[in-house]
């Protein structure tokens, strides 16, 4: 059956489901960007937030936990709903059987090879499902650690902090 955009629906089509997977802690631009950028892809997007332990055994301890990121995330206004995803041990592609995507959307800066995914998704019976890559946002606070940097050079030593007293 082919997919169309909800804009095109005719008879004999079905709607375009969109996965989009990130950490998405210290909510930003760069963020709502690639969310919107990933609904304008289809019709319905699902969002994928990665388990606590898995953001701890990739890059880094979370700031916000999964929980609280996947609120964030789901009272977005592109993002019609949102979850957490599976922690490590659980295979990565088994998630795919919950949201049943026809596309998934990743972000710019996101490191994930295109190559690879599509391979891995051929290999677990996944082969329709399409992969693409969203452009980025052209603003120099686009992530969250570029937001962290540019608050430390705002308050480098440890007085005049923007809580501290005057």
């Amino acid at each position: 059956m082919k997919r169309i955009r909800r804009d095109q629906l005719r008879e004999g089509f079905s709607m375009v489901k969109v996965m989009a997977v990130g950490i998405f802690d210290l909510l930003h631009a760069g963020h709502l960007h690639y969310v919107e950028q990933a609904k304008s892809l289809g019709d319905e997007l699902i969002v994928v937030i990665a388990h606590d332990e898995t953001v701890r055994k990739q890059k880094h301890e979370p700031v916000t936990g999964h929980d609280l990121r996947r609120r964030m995330v789901e009272g977005l206004k592109p993002v019609d709903s949102a979850i957490v995803g599976n922690p490590p041990g659980v295979p990565i592609f088994e998630i795919l059987n919950t949201i049943e995507p026809d596309l998934i959307a990743l972000g710019y800066d996101q490191k994930h090879s295109i190559d690879s995914i599509r391979e891995g998704l051929q290999q677990h019976g996944f082969g329709h499902v399409e992969v693409t890559r969203v452009e980025g946002l052209s603003d120099d606070l686009d992530g969250t650690r570029k937001i962290i940097a540019r608050i430390l050079d705002l308050w480098p030593g440890s007085e005049g902090g923007p809580y501290e007293e005057d």
